[in-house]
């Protein structure tokens, strides 16, 4: 097998709300171009883009083809797209280095969820006839999941609370992020329900933004980046969209896609990125992945510090691969998720080497 590494990553700043146009093209451009400038490349020399959007949530068909202007009409591009989190786009783009057609690939996502009633849109993705005319959206479905769990007695709203405090304390220390302040865990637990029993801690601010990573084969990898972020395994799995047929509490397809990756092997994992958009999320991931205590999980601050629709899964292995770039971690692991509930989940296993 092809050895493929991240060797670049960029997002947008965590904002509630930016101006421009619902293709992404005002976020995506400075994210390109930290990477040219960081790599030392220029366009013509990505063999393969891939881009992950939503054209529900920018309101207009095909939009992912107007995002193209960030990158520019001449010359002529390779390109593709998913209509999903790009952290799937990411994948699609290490399939395509494996054929061996290109040797360098850069994966982008955004998503301009303020330019809409972002609940309402998120709901189109429910099952059409059953589920959708319930009226019920991302929030009421996450709240109905951390209810079973705190009835079922798997965690308690503390534990919720602690995971909405580390991850905001971590995030202290990330530029990128809008989060300031100290986080107690009894104040946040005096603070009021939003969706019983979700308060404001337990829900990622959802935020404008886009995120870029440009992956790279073999000796190209090695010549961008001093320590390249190598893949020793990716894997993706669903559950079923039928929200009453499965244990909520669970996640079957993240822990048989971390054993895929993993081989069981979780001893040596430094770093975890977990795409946990609610903390009874992260709990739920940790368990099915089988973290170990020594994992240090969501350094970045994660998504409860800013979940940018459609490339929120792809920064998660953009600091994945940060962390071993920079030397903080030697195996680092990236999860990324898309749909309600934890239905499609992703996860990958990035490494270094000497």
């Amino acid at each position: 097998m092809t050895d493929i590494a991240v060797v670049g990553f960029a997002h947008a700043p965590h904002v509630r709300e930016t101006t421009g146009t619902t293709n992404g093209v005002e976020m995506l451009v400075p994210c390109f171009r930290q990477l040219y400038d960081d790599l030392g490349i220029t366009k013509s020399d990505i063999g393969f883009w891939c881009s992950g959007s939503s054209d529900y949530l920018a309101g207009r068909a095909f939009s992912f083809i107007s995002a193209v202007d960030a990158i520019g009409a001449v010359p002529p591009i390779n390109e593709s797209h998913v209509e999903m989190d790009a952290a799937w786009a990411f994948y699609e783009a290490w399939i395509k280095i494996l054929t061996g057609e290109v040797d360098t690939a850069l994966v982008y996502g955004f998503g301009k969820s303020s330019a809409g009633t972002l609940r309402q849109i998120l709901s189109l993705q429910l099952d059409p006839y059953l589920v959708t005319p319930l009226g019920v959206d991302s929030v009421s479905l996450a709240g109905i999941q951390a209810r079973l769990g705190l009835d079922s007695g798997k965690w308690t709203a503390r534990e919720m609370a602690e995971v909405a405090a580390r991850s905001l304390s971590a995030a202290l220390d990330n530029p990128l992020s809008q989060v300031s302040g100290q986080f107690d865990v009894d104040e946040l637990l005096d603070s009021p329900y939003v969706a019983d029993p979700l308060r404001r801690h337990d829900i990622a601010p959802v935020t404008d933004g886009a995120a870029a990573i440009v992956l790279a084969a073999g000796d190209r990898a090695r010549e961008l980046c001093e320590r390249p972020a190598w893949i020793s395994g990716i894997d993706h799995r669903i559950d079923s969209p039928d929200i009453g047929a499965r244990d909520l509490t669970v996640s079957p397809s993240t822990a048989k896609a971390a054993q895929v990756v993993t081989g069981g092997d979780l001893a040596g994992i430094d770093v975890a990125e977990l795409h946990s958009p609610f903390t009874h999320q992260e709990l739920i991931l940790r368990e099915a992945i089988g973290l170990p205590e020594t994992t240090s999980i969501n350094p970045s601050g994660g998504p409860l510090t800013g979940n940018p629709m459609f490339s929120g899964g792809l920064e998660r292995i953009g600091y994945a691969a940060r962390a071993v770039m920079n030397g903080t971690a030697e195996r680092s692991l990236a999860h990324a998720t898309s749909g309600a509930v934890l239905q499609q989940n992703l996860v990958a296993v990035l490494e270094g080497r000497n």
